[in-house]
C-alpha cells in the first residue's frame, strides 16, 4: 500500500469516527432519533416521527466562562444502548398506574483537546424524547461555570405556536397564538406589566412551548427534573426556525455553576399527530427520580375553600391597618386602628369554616393572617413577615379548635414578598409553628423583586431555594402549593408533598382585567405538562363589580365552564374559589364541585385542539363515578363525545351541567341548565358550549 493510499484510508477512518451516526427507535418504532458529530466534532441529533421530521440536525454543547467551551472538538469514545420497561403508581395523579418504557441511548464524547468527557444520554419514549447532559467526575472538569447552554431544537420550518414571551421572573403572561415568524411583530404588546419581570429578548419564548406543524405535528418542548440548575427558556432565530435554550442567569450573571459529577435536566420534546396524546404524555414525570421519602401516608389531595377571592376583587383587605411605613419590632398593632376590612378576623373564617363543614371540603386557606401585610410590597426589605405573629383579630388557638370540631383543616399562607433569606431563616420556626397549630399545607408566595436583590425567579439560587423548601417541608410533613415560583417539570414525582404549583395567569388576573376566553383551552398544552397548577376556578359570580364597584372586570367564562374546569384544568388541590354567600345562590350547580373528584384511577381525552377546545373524562380513584369537563374558546361548538370508557354491562346516571341556550361569557355568563340522562358505554352525546362556555357532568353508576 503506498503513502498516498495509507493517507486516504486514515482519513477515512478519521472521518468515520468523528462523523459516525447513531441511531435508536422508540419502543413502538414510531420515532427515530439520529445522534451524530460533524466532521469539526460538534454534536448534533435529529428526530422524526412515522418518517415526517420533527428536529432537522440541531447542535449540542455548552459554552463555558473563562475555558474552553463544550460544544466542539469532540470524538465518540463510547454508545451503550438499553431498554427499560416498567410500571410505577404515583402518590396522587391522573391515573392510577404508570408506565415507564423507552429506549435510551447514552453516547459519551471526548473532548480531543482538553481530555474533557461530556455523555449526552437520550431516553425515545412511544410519546416523545428526553436527553441530558452528564459530566462525569473527572480531573480535567471539576468545577466550571457555564456561560451558556447550546441545545438547539431545528424546526421544520415556520410553525404555529403558542408562547409566553421570555422573562426571567414571571410566566403571567397571556398565552400568544401565532406563527413563529410573527413573534418579533407581537412581542411588546405580549410583554404586559408585572410585580417582577425581566424580559430578555425581542424573540425569547418561555417553556413549556407549544407547536403545530403545517403537515399537523403536535410538539411540545419542555424540560424535566430542574434541579440544581437554572430554568429553560428558548431563543428563536426566526429566519431559520431554530430554538436555541437560553438559562436564566444569576446576580453575578452566570447561567450555572456546577461540580462534577453532575447533571442538567432532561430536555423534553413530546410529539404526536394527535393533540390528545400530548395531554396523556407522562414523559417529563417518568424522567424524574422516585419518591425521596418512603411514607407518603400524610399527603393527601384537598379540595378548599378560602379567604382569598374577595380580597383579589377589592372587596377586603389583607391587611389590619391602612398605616405604612412600619417596621414589625417598633409597632404595637394593638393599639393602631384597625380598617375595618380586613377578612383574616377569627368571626369571619368561623363562617369559612362552617361552608366547609356543611359542604364536606377538607380545609380553609387564610391569607392575611400575620402581621406585616400593610408595608410589604415593592419595598425590598429584607425582613417582612415572621410567619408566626398573628393580628390581634386572628386567633390563631380558637380557630385550631373551631376547625378541628367541624372537622376541617386550616391551610396556611406564607407570603415571602420575595425575601428568601428571611424566609429561609425562619423555615424551621414557621413549619413548627403550624405542626402546633394543626396546619398540614402550606400556600406559598415569592410577589415581587428577589432579595437579594439581582437574583430572578428562574436561576440557579433560587431553584435551589425552591427545592429546600420542599425537603424542608417533607420533615416537618407539610404539602406546599407554591405560587409566583418556578414552573413545574414533574418534580411531584421525586416530592410528592408538592401538591400545587401557580406559575401562569390564575383565576385571579380575571380581577385584574381579565384572560382571554381561549386561556384554560391553552393552558393544559403547555403549563400544565409540567405538573398540576392551582387555577382556583368555581366562580359563579362573574362580574367582579358585584363585590367591589370600583372595579369592572369581568370572568372571561360562563358558570358552567367554570365547573368544567376541575376536571379539564387538573390538580390534586382543588379550590372553590367564590364567597360562601354566592354559591348558597346556586347550590344545584355548586353540587357538582361538592361531588367532583380530586384524584383518579384514570383519565381519558375526549377531544382536543390547543386554543380552541379540550374535553376530558376522569375515573374518581377507588370508586366507578366518572367526571366529564369540557372547555372552549370564544367561537363556541358543539361537542360530540362516546361514554365507551364505561364498564361493559353497567348502568350509570349522568348529571350534565351546560351552558343555557342563550349563554355567553360576556353577554350571559350565569345561564346554565341541568338534566339528567341515563348512559351506558354505548351512548353518544352532542352537547352545545356557548362562546368561552363548556359543560360538566358526573357519572354515577346506578347499583
Amino acid at each position: 500500500m503506498n503513502i498516498s493510499r495509507l493517507s486516504l484510508l486514515l482519513l477515512c477512518c478519521l472521518v468515520w469516527r468523528t462523523a459516525r451516526a447513531e441511531d435508536i427507535q422508540s419502543p413502538n418504532k414510531q420515532l427515530t432519533l439520529s445522534v451524530n458529530l460533524q466532521a469539526d466534532g460538534v454534536p448534533t441529533y435529529s428526530l422524526r416521527y412515522k418518517g415526517r421530521p420533527v428536529l432537522k440536525t440541531s447542535k449540542l454543547g455548552l459554552d463555558l466562562k473563562g475555558t474552553t467551551s463544550l460544544t466542539s472538538g469532540f470524538t465518540q469514545t463510547a454508545a451503550e444502548r438499553r431498554t427499560a420497561d416498567e410500571s410505577w403508581q404515583p402518590v396522587w395523579g391522573e391515573v392510577k398506574t404508570i408506565r415507564n418504557h423507552y429506549n435510551e441511548l447514552a453516547v459519551t464524547l471526548t473532548q480531543t483537546a482538553t481530555k474533557r468527557v461530556m455523555r449526552v444520554r437520550f431516553r425515545l419514549f412511544d410519546d416523545g424524547l428526553g436527553f441530558r447532559y452528564e459530566f462525569p467526575r473527572q480531573p480535567e472538569l471539576a468545577y466550571f461555570v457555564v456561560k451558556e447552554e447550546r441545545t438547539q431544537f431545528a424546526l421544520n420550518g415556520d410553525q404555529k405556536a403558542f408562547w409566553l414571551p421570555g422573562d426571567y421572573d414571571t410566566q403571567e403572561y397571556s398565552t400568544v397564538t401565532s406563527n413563529l415568524s410573527e413573534v418579533r411583530g407581537k412581542m411588546k404588546a405580549a410583554t404586559t406589566p408585572n410585580a417582577s419581570q425581566t424580559p430578555f429578548s425581542a424573540t425569547g419564548l418561555q417553556t413549556p412551548l407549544m407547536l403545530k406543524s403545517k403537515d399537523g405535528l403536535y410538539i411540545n418542548i419542555h424540560e424535566a427534573a430542574l434541579i440544581d440548575y437554572s430554568a429553560m427558556h428558548l431563543e428563536l432565530d426566526d429566519q431559520n426556525f431554530v430554538l436555541e435554550s437560553h438559562l436564566t442567569p444569576d446576580a453575578a450573571g452566570d447561567k450555572g455553576l456546577l461540580q462534577t459529577p453532575c447533571q442538567s435536566p432532561w430536555r423534553t420534546v413530546i410529539v404526536s399527530d394527535k393533540a390528545a396524546d400530548i395531554l396523556t404524555s407522562k414523559l417529563v414525570l417518568n424522567l424524574n427520580e422516585p419518591p425521596k421519602f418512603k411514607d407518603t401516608s400524610w399527603i393527601k389531595p384537598v379540595k378548599y375553600v378560602g379567604v382569598w377571592w374577595e380580597m383579589i376583587t377589592g372587596k377586603s383587605t389583607w391587611s389590619y391597618t391602612n398605616q405604612e411605613n412600619i417596621k414589625l419590632d417598633s409597632i404595637d398593632y394593638t393599639k393602631v386602628k384597625p380598617n375595618g376590612t380586613h377578612a383574616a378576623n377569627t368571626a369571619h373564617v368561623k363562617e369559612y369554616i362552617d361552608f366547609a363543614s356543611q359542604h364536606g371540603f377538607d380545609a380553609v386557606l387564610v391569607e392575611g393572617w400575620n402581621t406585616g401585610w400593610e408595608d410589604w410590597f415593592g419595598k425590598h426589605k429584607d425582613y417582612v413577615f415572621d410567619f408566626v405573629t398573628p393580628y390581634p383579630d386572628f386567633d390563631v388557638q380558637e380557630l385550631q379548635r373551631y376547625a378541628a370540631a367541624k372537622n376541617v383543616r386550616m391551610m396556611m399562607h406564607h407570603e415571602t414578598s420575595g425575601s428568601v433569606r428571611n424566609y429561609e431563616r425562619h423555615l424551621d420556626t414557621a413549619f413548627q409553628f403550624m405542626n402546633k397549630y394543626g396546619y398540614t399545607s402550606v400556600k406559598t408566595g415569592y410577589v415581587g423583586d428577589i432579595v437579594p436583590l439581582g437574583h430572578k425567579h428562574y436561576d440557579q439560587w433560587m431553584i435551589n431555594h425552591y427545592n429546600y423548601v420542599l425537603e424542608k417541608a417533607a420533615k416537618y410533613k407539610i404539602m406546599v402549593n407554591g405560587h409566583e415560583a418556578v414552573r413545574p417539570t414533574g418534580l411531584s414525582r421525586t416530592y410528592p408533598n408538592l401538591i400545587g404549583n401557580e406559575a401562569a395567569r390564575g383565576t385571579e388576573y380575571e380581577s385584574f382585567g381579565g384572560n382571554n376566553a381561549d386561556h384554560t383551552t391553552i393552558l393544559p398544552f403547555t403549563r400544565l405538562i409540567g405538573g398540576p397548577m392551582d387555577y382556583t376556578p368555581g366562580i359563579f359570580q362573574t362580574k367582579v363589580s358585584a363585590y367591589n364597584p370600583q372595579n369592572n372586570s369581568f370572568v372571561h367564562s360562563t358558570l358552567a365552564r367554570q365547573l368544567a374546569l376541575y376536571v379539564t384544568m387538573y390538580s390534586p388541590l382543588q379550590m372553590a374559589a367564590d364567597l360562601p354567600e354566592t354559591y348558597n345562590k346556586h347550590l344545584d350547580a355548586f353540587q357538582f364541585i361538592k361531588d367532583v373528584a380530586v384524584d383518579w384511577d384514570d383519565t381519558k381525552v375526549l377531544e382536543a385542539e390547543p386554543g380552541d377546545y379540550v374535553t376530558i373524562a376522569r375515573k374518581a380513584k377507588g370508586k366507578s363515578s366518572w367526571f366529564i369537563g369540557s372547555s372552549c374558546d370564544e367561537q363556541g361548538r358543539t361537542s360530540t363525545i362516546k361514554f365507551d370508557f364505561l364498564e361493559p354491562g353497567k348502568k350509570y346516571v349522568a348529571t350534565i351541567y351546560a351552558d343555557g341556550k342563550d349563554a355567553h361569557y360576556e353577554k350571559n355568563p350565569q345561564a346554565y341548565a341541568i338534566r339528567k340522562l341515563n348512559v351506558t358505554r354505548k351512548s353518544k352525546l352532542a352537547q352545545y358550549c356557548a362562546p368561552g362556555g363548556g359543560y360538566a357532568i358526573s357519572v354515577m353508576e346506578v347499583k
